[in-house]
């Protein structure tokens, strides 16, 4: 009897495949925005997998401001997962049950964000591709669905939110200093470097003010360092 009811639960489990790829001007983990919409001027491309790529399966998407990513978390697969987290809102200090946070160590890699939909492009050169605002994903992460972001259903502003309610999060003054050649930057580039190093990018077991730390975004290493709740962009590589 309990080998049918195991055969019948093996029968029943779920394989799931990429339908599609982010691309990112982040291509490490690092610097990553730790919740979705906090960057909401990073800019991303969601671009399907050739089994994927009828166009009707977009159809009426164009209506909709803002979507669902269910996606992996690809650099986590081999990496060790417990029962209990720290989350950085929290100093990584506490630990937290892994279900009670967003962390991205967990048991099945996978993450949800919601994002801003710019423009859905049904036929571009690359097949359908959908270009969003906003994501927390890096540069390569695999996308296992999308559904229709709605706010009637989707949106409680009012509820409890446990721990997070308690701990504010106080975001980084961020300045360029003369040794940053900011002229290779454009004014987006510069807004999103902005928002993405107010959040703190760095392991928060890190508090050193003569550390340098280094950055990628698109082709450019962004270093900088952090004194007295200042993050200051010493050189653009």
């Amino acid at each position: 009897m309990e080998n049918n009811v195991l055969q019948q639960k093996t029968k029943n489990m779920m394989t799931i495949q990429p339908i599609a790829y982010f691309h990112s001007p982040l291509t490490s983990k690092f610097g990553i925005p730790r919740q979705s919409g906090i960057a909401d001027s990073l800019s991303g491309t969601i671009e399907f997998a050739e089994a994927f790529r009828a166009p009707e399966s977009l159809r009426g998407l164009e209506g909709f401001e803002y979507i669902w990513i269910i996606w992996g978390f690809s650099e986590n697969v081999n990496a060790t997962k417990h029962p209990t987290v720290r989350p950085p809102r929290l100093g990584g200090n506490v630990r937290q049950g892994v279900f009670a946070t967003r962390s991205p160590f967990r048991p099945n890699n996978l993450g949800l964000s919601s994002v801003r939909v710019v423009e859905v492009a049904a036929n571009s050169p690359s097949g359908p591709v959908i270009r969003v605002t906003g994501a927390d994903l890096m540069d390569g992460t695999p996308i296992y669905d999308i559904k229709p972001y709605l706010p009637e259903f989707d949106s409680h502003p009012s509820v409890r939110a446990g721990f997070v309610n308690d701990n504010v999060w106080t975001p980084l003054k961020v300045i360029f200093l003369p040794s940053a050649e900011i002229n290779l930057l454009s004014a987006n580039d510069m807004e999103c470097i902005t928002q993405l190093l107010s959040q703190d990018p760095r392991p928060h077991y890190h508090s050193s003010a003569d550390r340098i730390y280094g950055m990628p975004y698109k082709s450019f290493d962004i270093r900088f360092r952090v004194t007295d709740g200042t993050a200051e962009v010493i050189s653009i590589q």
